[in-house]
């Protein structure tokens, strides 16, 4: 069990120390199931929020879920005064990290309020309120408590635009908001005392993180320099065994996995198709033909019928280039396709070259419904897509081929330019 105690001898919550000056005055969730709609908490979360005490002030870093406010307020008030407090930070704005600011603000009115530039507009539409003094920070901005101080980094877009994160260089300890967080309710606190939480960490990465893999490593570039004893997230364990080993793991995740088996000049596309009679099928394999004679390009064919979506996401968010296969069924694509495109939504896909194609029976939908949704997740779609009613001829065969090999020699930067002649669009 844990040394430390939660509660005092009258069952109030108190403050847990991380060290002489810095204390834990979060709150525990444990029955919470859903957070955000798209993420499974299988045993409850945890709001964490902090307390930094220097010699000429104190300040408060992150606060909790409204309905926790009670419990933040408890500890907060077992570790220090209202009238002490000098300084609010918000490394991030959801509401499970604002929802007792507006009541702090009540309490300690003479405490100046710190944001991120990019929380600007976003605090006055979450707190609806007109008049909100605070000072919005960058990377290197600080503020004095006196013998301890704040350094702010900022981390946009991990996971909204107004992250950042604060470090107290005198405690080498790092307030990270959601990076390095996760959805796990443990009162052991730690994470060298909690149950294991690798799962929930892994979990959380993949679907809050892993769409902003750029930001991630643009962050780490940050972060990795600073000398650490401890990590302190807004969600899950405290990390102070050996944090270094979370943001090692936070680089692996990031890192694109397919790059090291490639060389420099390399690219890699990815044919995806489902067929109803085999049809699609035939064009699939026409245009994978096509799409080998570029030097260079390195094609790989799947049947979506024949695998599970999970690992196609994780090729295609290696991948430079994206072609999928779809027949038309009800003047729709089929399942597995919608299925594979709503998965892609926790990638980044911006710039990806796109391509359609599909056989079809009689009004041949599908091929453009894919294209649209190609286009929503920011794929360049630079070739209409390619339609062959029921089964291919040998001349649409040999359309398929040239497609293949137009989609990479575009990959390539090799595609000719062409003179679109408007008529052809009407």
């Amino acid at each position: 069990m844990s040394a430390f105690a939660l509660e005092n001898t009258e069952g109030k919550p108190v403050a847990v120390a991380l060290s002489e000056r810095v204390h834990w005055v979060g709150a525990f969730d444990p029955d919470l199931r859903t957070f955000d709609i798209i993420l499974k908490t299988a045993n409850g979360t945890s709001y964490n929020a902090y307390v930094v005490r220097g010699n000429a002030g104190v300040a408060i870093i992150d606060t909790v879920k409204e309905e926790f406010a009670d419990e933040f307020f408890a500890r907060l008030e077992s570790i220090a005064d209202y009238s002490e407090i000098t300084v609010i930070v918000l490394n991030h704005l959801e509401p499970d990290h604002t929802g007792a600011l507006p009541e702090l603000m009540k309490r300690a009115p003479q405490a100046q309020l710190y944001i991120s530039q990019k929380a600007q507009s976003m605090l006055k539409g979450l707190l609806k309120q007109d008049e909100i003094s605070f000072i919005p920070v960058l990377t290197g901005d600080t503020v004095s408590l006196g013998d301890r101080s704040l350094y702010f980094l900022h981390t946009p877009y991990l996971h909204w635009p107004d992250t950042q994160c604060t470090y107290v260089p005198e405690e080498k300890t790092l307030f990270s908001g959601d990076v390095f967080g996760c959805h796990f309710c443990d009162k052991r606190l730690f994470n060298n005392e909690t149950g294991d939480f690798r799962f929930s960490f892994e979990y959380y990465y993949a679907h809050i993180m892993r769409p902003f893999k750029e930001y991630v490593l643009r962050a780490l570039e940050l972060i990795e320099p600073l000398p650490l004893k401890l990590i302190a997230p807004t969600h899950g364990p405290i990390l102070r065994d050996r944090p270094e080993r979370y943001i090692q793991r936070y680089r692996q995740l990031s890192s694109p996995g397919l790059h090291s088996e490639l060389s420099p000049n390399q690219k890699t596309l990815l044919i995806f198709y489902i067929s109803s009679y085999g049809n699609t099928r035939r064009m699939a394999e026409a245009i994978y033909k096509g799409a080998m004679q570029v030097q260079d390009v390195r094609v790989s064919l799947y049947d979506l019928e024949g695998g599970e979506v999970s690992p196609f996401v994780d090729l295609i968010e290696d991948a430079d280039g994206l072609i999928l296969g779809t027949p038309t069924i009800n003047g729709d694509a089929p399942k597995p396709i919608w299925d594979l495109l709503s998965s892609l939504t926790v990638v980044n896909l911006k710039s990806k070259l796109g391509g359609v194609f599909g056989s079809y029976g009689w009004t041949g939908e599908g091929v453009r419904l894919v294209e649209d949704r190609l286009r929503g997740l920011k794929l360049r779609v630079p070739i209409p897509g390619l339609r062959v009613k029921l089964i291919p001829t040998v001349d649409e065969i040999m359309e398929c081929e040239a497609f293949g090999l137009e989609l990479a020699q575009e990959l390539m930067g090799l595609r000719e330019n062409k003179i679109i002649n408007f008529a052809d669009l009407a």
